[in-house]
């Protein structure tokens, strides 16, 4: 499973624990549901650290791909990167 899917399961399950430990005290459910997002970004910054962290990495490795595959088109766009299987076509002589 990856480290985003995580994290995010991981803040939505904590949004649920607190609405459920809020459900029996008596206040508008707006509030109720202000006070669960709020407690659950509080604790979420220091319970799921590692999670995050982690979804960091994975995040910035993306980058760097994709920031190394542009590159290489562009390269290869520009000329500069000859592929070894490409043949001069064939002019029918």
């Amino acid at each position: 499973m990856s480290a985003a899917v995580k994290y995010t399961l991981g803040r939505i399950g904590l949004f649920v624990v607190i609405i459920a430990a809020l459900w029996p005290v008596e206040m508008d459910i707006f509030l109720k549901l202000m006070l669960a997002l709020v407690f659950s970004a509080a604790l979420s910054f220091f319970l799921l650290r590692g999670w995050r962290d982690e979804m960091a990495e994975e995040m910035a490795g993306a980058a760097e791909r994709r920031r190394a595959e542009k590159e290489r088109l562009r390269s290869a766009l520009a000329g500069e990167d000859e592929q070894p299987d490409q043949r001069p076509a064939d002019d029918g002589r």
